[in-house]
């Protein structure tokens, strides 16, 4: 297992990467289901919360390969065994996903993620004895990682609300941990591979809203046939999902990457907003069809909220990372402002335009912050 060459030409995903990814957006549509059931029954707080703590430990997963196969990926038959297991130990974790929202049993999910994170603890131990470069830094990775996951063991037992003061720390402890085993020297990852992955990690998430609320608007079909409400939420998600995909790859990431030491581990831990955020407006626009065939036990308001505040979470983390990578500044920042104030007033006016006319007034607002983001961004390219 030798480092990879952080300037290597062509460097792609592979299609072992694409593989993992499609197992873990399985993960995140299962987490996402949960959380449409529990927003359209009311269950704000609670479902909020679980989905929170679910998709943190399918995110940090994900997040922990991808940035090590970026430096370390092989492709050989012992690389690909472990990648495999992590595969399974998340499809575990989707397993245990309706217990965590339901009952607050995290013991399923817990162990799955501990099987990827013990699969991880063996690459980076592999990467320790065959690349002596790194030994120091894998050595932390490998010993960081262990810490942690007996710390997950240990938290099943505590009791409520231990419970959630230990994820609270243990999430901590997470983030901590690349920090501390790059403290000298950083990985050799590649800053084009990083970029791509995760933006293909952004269209699978997407797609995955597009397959949900596709199936949301089959089933009030075939329940009531297609009425000029459910078009204007399809047309509405719809520019939705466009604009969120257009904003996203606005920019390329490549270079604020691969020129600051900061950066690059903000930019990858503001991705959970990113990935939690695309897949909750999933959510929220299944709510909001079933809100439209009164089927959900929320008002029209609240409905119209759990499309737009995700939505919000979205706009604002992608504001702050163009903001850098485009060095724009207050302008897109101001611009993102008032598009989450209209996007407040929309849902608030939600009894007053009808849950399907506030997703289609949401839907075109996305679009045009889409269209006055491009044009700031011609105008300050013709300047300089």
């Amino acid at each position: 297992m030798v480092a990879r060459d952080p300037a290597e030409q062509h460097r792609v995903a592979t299609p072992l990467e694409l593989l993992f990814d499609l197992c873990f957006v399985a993960a995140v549509g299962q987490a996402a289901v949960q959380l449409h059931h529990g927003l359209a029954e009311g269950h704000f707080a609670e479902f909020g919360i679980g989905y929170a703590m679910v998709f943190f430990a399918i995110w940090w997963a994900w997040m922990n390969f991808t940035w090590f196969a970026s430096a370390f990926d092989t492709d050989d038959a012992l690389y690909r065994a472990l990648t495999l297991l992590q595969m399974g130990g998340v499809l575990v974790l989707a397993a245990g996903v309706p217990g965590a929202f339901h009952d607050y049993d995290f013991t399923i999910v817990t162990i799955g993620y501990v099987v990827m994170r013990v699969a991880m603890v063996a690459q980076w131990l592999r990467a320790a004895r065959e690349h002596p470069d790194s030994r120091g830094c894998s050595l932390r990775y490998a010993a960081g990682i262990s810490v942690v996951q007996i710390g997950w063991l240990l938290r099943l037992a505590l009791p409520h609300p231990w419970a959630e003061v230990g994820f609270a720390v243990l999430v901590l402890a997470e983030l901590a941990v690349p920090a501390f085993a790059e403290r000298r020297a950083r990985t050799p990852w590649h800053p084009h591979h990083i970029a791509e992955r995760y933006g293909l990690f952004t269209i699978i998430v997407l797609g995955e809203v597009v397959l949900a609320v596709t199936a949301a608007i089959q089933e009030d079909v075939s329940d009531g046939g297609w009425s000029p409400e459910l078009l204007e939420v399809g047309i509405g998600g719809l520019l939705m999902i466009f604009a969120m995909w257009w904003i996203y790859f606005k920019h390329s990431a490549v270079e604020q990457l691969r020129d600051s030491k900061r950066a690059p581990l903000a930019w990858g831990y503001s991705h959970y907003l990113v990935f939690s955020a695309v897949a909750a407006v999933g959510a929220g626009l299944e709510v909001a069809i079933e809100v439209n065939a009164h089927k959900a036990h929320v008002s029209t308001v609240a409905g119209a909220l759990t499309v737009a505040i995700p939505l919000i979470v979205y706009l604002v983390t992608t504001a702050v990372l163009h903001s850098r990578m485009a060095d724009a500044g207050a302008p897109v920042l101001v611009l993102t402002a008032v598009g989450c104030a209209l996007l407040v007033v929309v849902a608030l006016l939600a009894d007053l335009l009808t849950i399907s006319g506030s997703v289609l007034t949401m839907g075109i607002l996305m679009a045009l912050l889409l269209v006055a983001g491009l044009f700031l961004q011609q105008r300050r390219i013709s300047a300089r």
